[in-house]
């Protein structure tokens, strides 16, 4: 089971100094998490998109290209990559790119991003959000897959003998997750093509997050990619930790309640109950995780969003600490008991590498 951290890449305002970092700031500090995250043990960082204020991951793959220079065993993400306005084309061969840098240590979320103004920016239409998602992932799947394509369809000019170039590292594509909180429709893509289910369990009921995995497990089986059991999924998930509970309330507070997300709204108690949202010691960090799988069922990748709502860099590298040093230790071994021996690893570059050759000399 794999465990990392994402990023959405706010830049928000430390309600307890007042002040806010500079965009250079921010995205210093992200390549630094990610090489922290590196360091304690864990196995990925994503980082988001977004194309406005007050976030700045504009451009994931030059980031993630940074990252991949400076580290040597960590997982590269997306948080989202948005499926909706870029180009099925840019993705393909942007990805590509980065597959080969990063000798392959490179895989990447699909969504469709939650910002409405975006799809103007980007000459869409977000009425057309569920068909940009499923016509564009269809080109993009062909992209990798076929060497010269044709393609015809309803949101961009057709391709006549295009090469996506390059081509994918040792003619296997990145593996793809489809993110969602809210979208039945992304967890049946998902399953229709075996592909990663990432339901980003943070802002609602697990009862919410419950239906859409289940679908996509009952779905995955449908299209004859194995059991339910057997399908691919990821969680997200917020901590804020220190060793006494009540220390750990009592920091995070006034970022909770002044947060550009939640603030201003739910309590922080009536949060941390309708939502997986956990402040409190490592021990509860523990017990609370270790709940999702009673939840979801056996899954793959738990990813926890660390670095958000003015959180300021040192206190986020202090949390990085005992996440890799107290919680997921404990986690990695309490999810390896009972695991059935059917239920797979997350896919790596190494493993879906072996599976095409092993599936070419059958």
């Amino acid at each position: 089971m794999q465990f990392g951290v994402f990023s959405v890449g706010d830049v928000t305002m430390d309600p307890t100094t007042g002040r806010t970092p500079t965009e250079h700031e921010r995205i210093k500090a992200m390549v630094t998490i990610a090489q922290k995250a590196e360091e304690v043990g864990l196995d990925v960082f994503a980082t988001g998109e977004h194309h406005n204020p007050p976030f700045v991951p504009s451009s994931p793959t030059t980031m993630l290209g940074y990252i991949a220079a400076r580290t040597e065993r960590l997982v590269l993400s997306t948080a989202t990559t948005l499926i909706t306005t870029n180009d099925p084309v840019k993705i393909a061969e942007d990805f590509a790119m980065l597959q080969h840098l990063a000798d392959g240590r490179v895989d990447l979320m699909l969504g469709r991003g939650n910002t409405g103004p975006v799809y103007p920016w980007f000459g869409q239409d977000i009425r057309q959000g569920i068909p940009l998602a499923i016509e564009n992932y269809a080109l993009l799947h062909k992209l990798w897959r076929e060497d010269v394509v044709d393609w015809e369809g309803r949101f961009r000019t057709p391709l006549q003998g295009f090469t996506s170039t390059p081509r994918p590292l040792d003619g296997v594509p990145p593996f793809v997750w489809h993110g969602s909180i809210r979208s039945p429709e992304i967890a049946e893509q998902a399953a229709y093509y075996g592909d990663g289910f990432f339901a980003n369990n943070i802002f609602w009921p697990k009862e919410h997050f419950i239906r859409l995995i289940t679908l996509y497990r009952q779905r995955y089986a449908h299209y004859g990619h194995g059991t339910p059991e057997q399908a691919i999924v990821g969680l997200g998930g917020q901590v804020f930790m220190r060793k006494n509970s009540q220390d750990a309330v009592r920091e995070f507070r006034p970022y909770f309640d002044n947060a550009p997300v939640y603030g201003h709204g739910p309590s922080l108690e009536d949060f941390m109950d309708e939502t997986p949202l956990t402040v409190g010691s490592p021990q509860q960090v523990i017990d609370r995780t270790l709940t999702f799988r009673e939840h979801f069922g056996d899954y793959q990748r738990q990813l926890f969003l660390m670095d958000h709502a003015g959180l300021p860099l040192k206190t986020v590298l202090e949390q990085l600490d005992i996440l890799g040093e107290e919680v997921v230790p404990v986690l990695r071994r309490e999810f390896a008991k009972d695991r059935p021996a059917q239920v797979p690893d997350a896919p790596t570059h190494a493993s879906l590498t072996a599976a095409a050759q092993t599936s070419a000399t059958v």
